[in-house]
Parts: structure tokens; sequence; C-alpha cells
């Protein structure tokens, strides 16, 4: 999967990017949403610049993980020109963003390899998200981003996999749990 991903054409995964940030900006949930979590995409993975904006523009608080000790802590950022290269290479927030608790996040846009229409989800391994957010989960606050080939019929589920809430791709919106 991730070999597809990074395989994608750079014109079609730049297209299904901003359909899928689009359908996100349109849900109920976004709408709802005070405080927004995303990430800074990398290796190919569904964009989320236009999701900060349209969050940003609506006086949304946004914020970011970055990788400590600990694990992942989230900081809010009002600028894209907050992050820089962290952890893995992954853009993220300095540690004098100001740190704010998970569960204060109305949404949580979270990537992953794969998907499935249950809702489960594949990481990259190292469990950072599913330690996380394992607690958000069934609350209806967990989105995962990706794009449409990424979702599978059925994923082996595992203790410690956290479930989404939403999945989105640039082809539907998928409520696991409807």
């Amino acid at each position: 999967m991730l070999a597809r991903r990074r395989a994608f054409p750079e014109a079609e995964a730049r297209s299904a990017s901003l359909l899928a940030q689009q359908a996100l900006i349109a849900t109920s949930e976004f709408v709802a949403a005070r405080v927004v979590g995303l990430y800074a995409p990398v290796h190919n993975e569904v964009e989320t610049a236009e999701v900060m904006h349209a969050a940003l523009a609506s006086a949304k608080m946004v914020l970011f993980p970055a990788v400590c000790p600990g694990g992942l802590e989230f900081r809010r950022i009002y600028d894209s020109c907050m992050l820089h290269r962290g952890a893995f290479s992954i853009p993220e927030p300095g540690a004098a963003c100001p740190a704010h608790s998970p569960e204060e996040a109305d949404l949580i846009v979270v990537p992953g390899v794969a998907f499935d229409i249950k809702g489960r989800r594949i990481g990259y391994g190292k469990g950072y998200y599913d330690r996380a957010l394992h607690q958000l989960e069934g609350r209806g606050r967990l989105v995962g981003f990706c794009y449409d080939f990424q979702v599978v019929n059925e994923i082996a589920e595992e203790s410690h996999d956290v479930m989404m809430d939403l999945i989105i791709t640039e082809r539907r919106v998928i409520r696991p749990r409807d």
C-alpha cells in the first residue's frame, strides 16, 4: 500500500487531496468543530493545507502533533510557518507552541497506510497515534484521511489499534458505525 501511494502520480494525488479536503470541510463534524487536529503530510499522504486554512479562517483552534519522549503531543499553530522538520523528518510545531490535550479536539484527522470500511486503521507501526488517541475512540472525533485505494474491505484487528469514526477519501465519506 505504501508503494502504491508513493507511486500515485503527483497531479492525481493533488487533485484527490483537494477533493478529500473539500469533503472533510463540508462535513457537519468539521463545521461544528471548534478545535481541529491535523497532520503534516509526508510520503504522498493526503494533503491537509486546505483544511488548515479553512479552520483558521473560521477561527477554529488548529493543533498538529509533535513526537516527544512520552509520545505524541498536540500543539497549537496559527500558521503553517510554525511547522518545522521534526522526528522522522515530519513537519511539526516547535516546543514554543502551546500544548493541548487531544481530548480538547473536537476532530482529529489521522493519516494511515490503510483503513477498512469498519473504521480499522493500519499505521506505520510505531503506535504513536494509537497510544495518543485510544481514549477518544467511539466519540465521533477521529477521522481517517486517505486516498480511496487505501480503503479495503477488512483489516485484521489488534487490541491496541484505534478505530476511526469517519474515513474520508476523494470519493466518499465512510461512517463505519452507521
